[in-house]
């Protein structure tokens, strides 16, 4: 089995878990041809062991595992361990090394004292020690993160950082393997109320009035119009106005539909009421602004460069 080799030794690299803070220390690879004497880590320190390849022998606190390919296990503060190869069938070992902060400095207090807002973070400081089989197909996020370190385009410490996350998050999420289906984090009111906003005037500019934009967001007419004006720098009639506006002077240019329907398919009474408007808004007619702006989306998509070239 040809493992890809990964050494990652002073790389700034901080993950986050949750409300947690990781600081990686290092990453390496290596086979075992001797025993990793017994030694244990300080508070707030873990390693992350993935197995790929080989047999060997785990002890720790005095319990013995058996290590084989696939076996994925996390040592935590103060748990003594110490790995024994098989010198038949040394086994091939991925390890993170990595602390747990709560911001620039180095955690100094006991990881229970801090705050636990999600599970991952949680089972992560309530179990110092966890080894079971692979079942998050590990081996493949290392060749992911081998081939970045090993590469390093553009991006591979974003990318670096994103790999971690996920391999120390899929190996925590063994420690409790099961049926729960959890929500992620929902969008908070504020949330939901602009996208409500913001669809009303794309969608509805025609007909939408202040009072039925307050009733879909559960404000006051006065709190929408603050709402819309902190959002947009403008009162609710003119941003409706300005969406209008916008609407038409997209149908003028992704279709070839005659000004007068145009006009109609915008809300407007009469064509003359459309082009006055449409003039007032954007200091030009409406052929005039489809003749001109159709020209220069012609001559720039002819002249630019493609892409991507066929060889």
């Amino acid at each position: 089995m040809n493992l890809p080799p990964i050494d990652i030794d002073d790389m700034d690299i901080k993950l986050k878990l949750d409300d947690l803070v990781l600081n990686v220390l290092y990453v390496k690879f290596g086979y075992f041809h001797q025993t990793m004497p017994k030694h244990s880590h300080s508070h707030g320190s873990y390693e992350l062991h993935y197995i790929p390849s080989g047999k060997g022998l785990l002890i720790a606190d005095g319990q013995h595992y058996s290590l084989t390919p696939g076996t994925l296990f996390m040592t935590g503060p103060e748990v003594e361990h110490e790995q024994i190869p098989d010198q038949t069938d040394p086994m091939a070992e991925y390890c993170i090394f990595f602390e747990i902060i709560t911001g620039p400095l180095q955690l100094k207090q006991n990881t229970r004292d801090l705050p636990r807002k999600g599970l991952l973070s949680r089972w992560l400081l309530d179990t110092p020690f966890w080894i079971g089989p692979d079942q998050e197909n590990m081996m493949t996020l290392f060749e992911m993160l081998a081939r970045e370190v090993s590469l390093k385009h553009i991006g591979f410490h974003q990318m670096t950082s994103n790999i971690l996350e996920i391999i120390v998050a899929r190996t925590i999420r063994h420690y409790h393997q099961g049926p729960n289906v959890l929500n992620a984090p929902v969008k908070t009111l504020n949330d939901s109320r602009l996208v409500t906003i913001e669809n009303s005037f794309l969608y509805d500019y025609q007909s939408i009035t202040l009072k039925q934009l307050a009733d879909k967001i559960g404000l006051s007419t006065r709190q929408t119009e603050r709402t819309v004006r902190k959002q947009y720098g403008m009162s609710f009639q003119d941003k409706k106005w300005q969406a209008r506006m916008e609407a038409t002077a997209q149908l003028l240019l992704t279709t070839d539909l005659p000004i007068r329907e145009v006009a109609i398919a915008a809300g407007f009474s009469t064509p003359e009421r459309f082009s006055h408007s449409f003039k007032k808004y954007y200091n030009q007619s409406p052929s005039k602004y489809r003749s001109e702006n159709r020209i220069t989306l012609t001559a720039s998509s002819s002249s630019d460069k493609q892409p991507y070239e066929k060889h």
